[in-house]
């Protein structure tokens, strides 16, 4: 049971019988009356997003997930996202609907953590950044310098992410996968 108090991003509970994912959350303590947290909490099994209050001191519960090592290994428009077990090599088969946004920051052969709720997969656990190579991006004017330009750039997952004028094509870069944003252009050897 968690309390309170251990509420934080990221967490995993289980509420009114479904595993949620805590989004966001704001600890309140007004001048009259007890403590409480609001969180926003996005539904495992469907994605939908609920905004709720606990009173300081509920509890909640820990959802029975089994969490998996697993390895990505490819797209197949028939059969979906293909993963491969790390402990037995079964492959399993997810489809976009399962996937999320998470199928924007996947690139082969990456290792992950695929989390199970009774036997089902419903989600995976994604490292905090991943190196994506720009595969298409405009180039950028000469002079506009006015404040913190940016311009499109198309990644090698299909993803679009707001870059600096001076990224180009072929240049690798750090995305962040909790908000989908550019982090960095990464050293290369050239």
């Amino acid at each position: 049971m968690y309390s309170t108090s251990d509420i934080r991003k990221g967490l995993k509970v289980l509420f009114k019988g479904e595993p949620y994912i805590i989004v966001d959350f704001l600890h309140v303590k007004p001048g009259k009356g007890g403590a409480f947290v609001r969180t926003k909490l996005k539904n495992l099994l469907t994605g939908r997003v609920l905004d709720e209050t606990f009173r300081s001191g509920e509890k909640l519960g820990e959802p029975d997930l089994e969490e998996k090592s697993v390895q990505y290994l490819y797209y197949d428009s028939k059969e979906g996202f293909v993963f491969m077990d790390t402990e037995n090599y079964e492959q399993i088969h997810l489809n976009e609907d399962q996937l999320g946004s998470s199928k924007d920051f996947l690139v082969e052969n990456m290792d992950l953590y695929l989390n199970f709720y009774q036997g089902r997969p419903i989600g995976l656990d994604l490292p905090t950044t991943v190196n994506l190579e720009v595969i298409k991006s405009d180039p950028g004017l000469r002079g506009d310098t006015t404040g913190s330009v940016t311009k499109p750039a198309t990644l090698s997952t299909g993803l679009v992410v707001q870059v600096p004028l001076f990224i180009n094509e072929g240049d690798i870069l750090k995305i962040d996968t909790r908000t989908g944003e550019y982090v960095e252009r990464m050293k290369t050897d050239k």
